[in-house]
Formats: C-alpha cells, sequence, structure tokens
C-alpha cells in the first residue's frame, strides 16, 4: 500500500479533541497510550488524540481510510437529506452558503 503524505499540521484547522489527553481507562486505550507513548515519546508523557491518529494513520492507514470514507458518506448524505428536506430555518445559510426564504425575499 501506498504511503500517505501528510500537509503541514501548521496550517490546518484543528479542534480541541485532537488535543484532548487520552487517559487509559479501558484495555484498548492501555495498549494504544502505551505504544504511542512509546512511538513519540512526549517530554510531558502525556499522549494525545493527535497523536494516536497520526500513529494509526502511519501504521494502519486502513482503519483510518475506513473510517474517514465512512464519515465523508454519512455527511454527503446528511445534506442531500437536508437539502430535499429542508434543514431548520437559517441553518445552511449561517455558512454563507445557502439563502433562507426571508433572505431572498429581503432582497426584493
Amino acid at each position: 500500500m501506498a504511503d500517505i503524505e501528510f500537509k503541514d499540521d501548521n496550517n490546518l484547522d484543528t479542534t480541541s479533541t485532537l488535543n484532548e489527553v487520552v487517559e487509559p481507562e479501558n484495555n484498548l486505550k492501555e495498549i494504544l497510550v502505551n505504544y504511542v507513548g512509546e512511538q513519540h515519546n512526549p517530554e510531558s508523557n502525556d499522549v494525545t488524540v493527535h497523536m494516536i491518529v497520526e500513529t494509526l494513520a502511519k501504521e494502519f492507514p486502513e482503519f483510518v481510510l475506513a473510517v474517514a470514507e465512512e464519515n465523508f458518506i454519512r455527511g454527503y448524505q446528511q445534506a442531500l437529506y437536508d437539502v430535499d428536506n429542508g434543514a431548520p430555518s437559517g441553518f445552511l445559510s449561517q455558512f454563507g452558503r445557502v439563502q433562507t426564504d426571508t433572505q431572498s425575499e429581503e432582497q426584493e
């Protein structure tokens, strides 16, 4: 399988979830935290969600790709549903993409 090339992390928007420290509160998290901690060897000994995602993307890209594909498909399906059935008034317009009926009337 081809290697995945990552863009410069400094230019990407990140969520606060990626920066959260992962606590080993179950067996799987303990395995991930220990493994990723050994790979990254952080100074603070804290392993973040971002470190786990980065490690999984390098060492198990099929898993990360499957999750990303599922997320994309679900988001696309939701967008089509919202367009077909009408999203809550003004919901889509807050992103500057769709005008509500009242906005169209105001412009006339």
